[in-house]
């Protein structure tokens, strides 16, 4: 070889080697992604978007190296799966807290399982899987314990109606797990007085919402009792409740603006409202502790947890529950706190607004 094809051979030795440096320091330099996967567009989502956005800011005064997004399928069960699919083929997605739709959907746990086995961290959050036949798929729960919060539905339903009668349930999807607690909570605490006729689901499709609403009081004329298990819901049911209104309880879950107005205006009873922006912010320091493996704060978070050992005690361990608000109109309400668990808050409409304000949320 000549002097000049050395020189011309180690100068693209040169630039490969430039271009290998520039493409590793590219990759380390890459953020972790933390990704919060939610079912559609609801308002309940945007408060757990304000709570994740707040812990990003936290993570950024103390460590960078991390982003943090709230990512939304379509709504079906295909399209998380579809998701899941797409998140296996990144590299940068560091970890995954996901609402859970069908929790018996073995390729949704099988998605989620192939995820962890890459060495993404998988927790859930507002709507679990199915412990018994999936629990391996995720680390923990970190949301709402949906029987408890049924059964706080179902005693303000007994106290606005205390002579019983008969009430009807919405909600989005039928089979998730959250609306199955719920409802199965609901049933329990309205007590024998009470007689659930019917469960009507959506798919998450707002005129199918108003329709089922509509549908139902029709069906049943004795009907003096409506339910509304997801956020949206609650519109739906206070603006065709129509001149049945004035016999009809209504509790609903969560606190949309929309629901806020409806019952300033008279058309809710009861809210039962969750915490999402606690949920979004305690997911992202969960995942950023087990991506990091930092056994202190996964401890401070999950008391159940065993550093030594690395496992939980027990399957109940495995869940961070997230609180409860009980809000009525005002204290003329016949739903009063002594009704509902220990460790339940109880506001009026004022009080609530009060504590929306203080986190610069509109909604819960």
């Amino acid at each position: 070889m000549s002097s000049g094809r050395s020189w011309k051979f180690l100068g693209i030795l040169l630039v490969v080697a430039v271009f290998s440096a520039v493409g590793c320091n590219r990759g380390g330099d890459q953020p972790k992604r933390i990704i919060i996967l939610t079912n559609g567009d609801d308002p309940f989502f945007d408060a757990m978007r304000a709570g994740m956005n707040d812990a990003g800011k936290d993570i950024a005064k103390n460590k960078g190296g991390y982003t943090v997004e709230l990512d939304k399928n379509d709504g079906t069960v295909k399209g998380q799966i579809d998701k899941l699919k797409q998140y296996a083929g990144r590299s940068d997605i560091a970890g995954l807290a996901i609402s859970v739709l069908d929790p018996a959907n073995l390729a949704i746990a099988d998605g989620m399982r192939a995820l962890k086995t890459r060495g993404v961290k998988i927790i859930t959050v507002d709507s679990d899987i199915d412990e018994k036949t999936a629990g391996d798929a995720r680390f923990a729960y970190i949301g709402t314990d949906n029987t408890v919060a049924g059964e706080v539905a179902g005693k303000a339903l007994a106290a606005l109606k205390p002579e019983g009668g008969e009430f009807a349930t919405f909600v989005g999807r039928k089979s998730q797990d959250n609306a199955v607690k719920r409802i199965n909570g609901t049933i329990t605490g309205a007590g024998p007085k009470f007689t659930h006729k019917e469960t009507l689901g959506d798919e998450m499709d707002r005129s199918v919402a108003r329709k089922n609403v509509s549908d139902a009081l029709q069906r049943y004329p004795k009907l003096n009792g409506l339910v509304g298990i997801w956020a949206y819901n609650a519109d739906a049911i206070a603006k065709n409740v129509g001149d049945r209104r004035n016999s009809t309880a209504i509790v609903v879950f969560d606190a949309a603006q929309p629901a806020i107005e409806h019952m300033a205006n008279g058309k809710i009873d009861v809210m039962v409202v969750q915490n999402p922006y606690k949920m979004g912010n305690l997911a992202v320091h969960l995942l950023k502790a087990l991506v990091e493996d930092n056994q202190a704060e996964i401890k401070k978070i999950l008391p159940g947890w065993d550093e030594a050992k690395k496992e939980f005690s027990t399957a109940n361990d495995k869940q961070y529950m997230t609180g409860l608000k009980v809000v009525v109109l005002d204290e003329k309400s016949p739903v009063k706190a002594e009704l509902f668990p220990e460790g339940t808050e109880f506001l009026t409409l004022a009080q609530f607004k009060e504590w929306l304000a203080k986190y610069n949320l509109t909604s819960s």
